[in-house]
């Protein structure tokens, strides 16, 4: 299968979900500065999401550059990935809206936790296709941040953490959210940010 298609593919959706979050924040019908203020917690909410979408889309990028193709199962799993993305923008709105609720910040959870759960299927995918013929990739595959992550206790951990949060402070999945993307932005391997000056064989 054509990679550079489905990585096309995928670019668009994920530039159309970025792009329809910002479609929830109302224009102000008030010239003064408290008027702005209504929007400010869906404002957080998107800056949050927003980021951390931008953050997975590197890792994304890097996992199909590493890449020698895409099978049917990477292009199906991709898009159940793309899916479970697609109601980040519902979950934004609603948990940027209703911030001090906890059935918002419950739901926003779970979508991330679906969102994540579709991403480490992804990267193990990928992982498991170049294991015999190309390791090296394979192992560059194993060792991103995120993966890492999410293959451990800790994320299984953090979740059940933040659950239990969400019912005493409702604000804390949007900040614990914002806390993972920092993390995740740093998080890189070392040569993510050069792998067209590299040949891998």
């Amino acid at each position: 299968m054509n990679k550079g298609r489905v990585e096309a593919f995928s670019d668009a959706i994920v530039a159309i979900i970025m792009t329809i979050m910002i479609l929830e924040f109302k224009t102000p019908e008030d010239f003064h500065w408290q008027a702005i203020l209504e929007n400010l917690t869906y404002l957080f909410a998107y800056a949050v999401s927003f980021f951390f979408i931008a953050v997975a889309w590197y890792n994304h990028h890097y996992m199909f550059s590493l890449t020698k193709h895409v099978t049917k199962r990477i292009y199906w799993v991709n898009n159940i990935w793309l899916f479970t993305m697609a109601l980040i923008p519902v979950a934004t709105a609603w948990a940027g809206k209703f911030m001090s609720h906890r059935g918002p910040e419950y739901f926003y959870l779970f979508i991330f936790t679906l969102w994540s759960v579709a991403y480490l299927r992804l990267s193990k995918s990928f992982e498991q296709l170049h294991q015999e013929k190309h390791p090296i990739i394979s192992q560059k595959i194993r060792k991103m941040g995120p993966n890492q992550y999410m293959s451990s206790l800790y994320f299984p951990l953090t979740v059940i953490i933040i659950g239990i949060g969400i019912y005493f402070y409702p604000p804390i999945s949007l900040i614990a959210t914002l806390i993972e993307l920092i993390i995740m932005a740093f998080w890189t391997n070392d040569d993510s940010d050069k792998i067209f000056d590299e040949t891998i064989e």
